[in-house]
């Protein structure tokens, strides 16, 4: 059995990857394909355990490296849990944000160190890495107006203010630059289809999910 492919979503507050999540997994299934939808913080039991302590609470209740501390913890049991064992049985695995995001939001945007962020990565992840990332880009303040007009109840990240999440558009677009033959850059300044047309070109583009 040929292992499965492993998409990740990245991107901002506010950005809408969650509804494009749930539209690309949709029209895998539609093309005969076994997907496994995940998130992260969270995706397995003991990884949502921790989502509620990193996400939840005042803007200040966890420095950048105890977050990424956090993050790595959840990360690994999610990898053993779902995402590595679903790669194994050749399902497609299609991630509501993965190691990018500490990458954007604790090392660009809160300034923890690339060796610290790096060695951590090499050691959690082993060899459970994308094939694909998809970037959603999209000014700042509007994605902040969007996840402040959703209002549930994790808004930690949202309430770190608008200097915080340029920092962190900054970083994933650096991301983007420096991976790109892993990483799409989708924007998602437009339409909910027009999104979605961008995110189905760039999966057949670059995994030939159509065929």
């Amino acid at each position: 059995m040929s292992r499965g492919r492993f998409i990740t979503f990245e991107g901002g507050e506010g950005a809408g990857k969650s509804t494009q999540l749930k539209r690309l997994v949709a029209r895998l299934e539609g093309e005969g394909r076994k997907v496994v939808a995940t998130r992260e913080p969270g995706g397995s039991p003991g990884a949502e355990s921790i989502r509620e302590l990193v996400l939840n609470g005042a803007a200040d209740r966890w420095s950048p490296t105890t977050e990424t501390l956090l993050m790595y913890a959840a990360r690994r049991d999610h990898i053993e849990r779902v995402v590595r064992p679903a790669l194994t049985r050749g399902a497609w695995v299609v991630c509501d944000r993965f190691a990018d995001s500490t990458r954007a939001y604790q090392g660009a945007a809160g300034g923890v160190g690339p060796a610290l962020i790096s060695a951590l990565e090499a050691e959690v992840l082993e060899d459970t890495r994308p094939d694909l990332t998809l970037v959603f880009d999209l000014p700042p303040d509007v994605g902040l107006q969007r996840a402040q007009a959703r209002a549930g109840g994790e808004m930690r990240f949202e309430s770190k203010g608008l200097a915080f999440h340029e920092r962190l558009r900054e970083g994933f677009l650096a991301i983007a630059a420096a991976e790109p033959a892993r990483c799409a850059v989708i924007d998602a300044d437009a339409s909910l289809d027009e999104v979605e047309a961008r995110v189905w070109a760039a999966v057949c583009g670059r995994l030939g999910a159509d065929g």
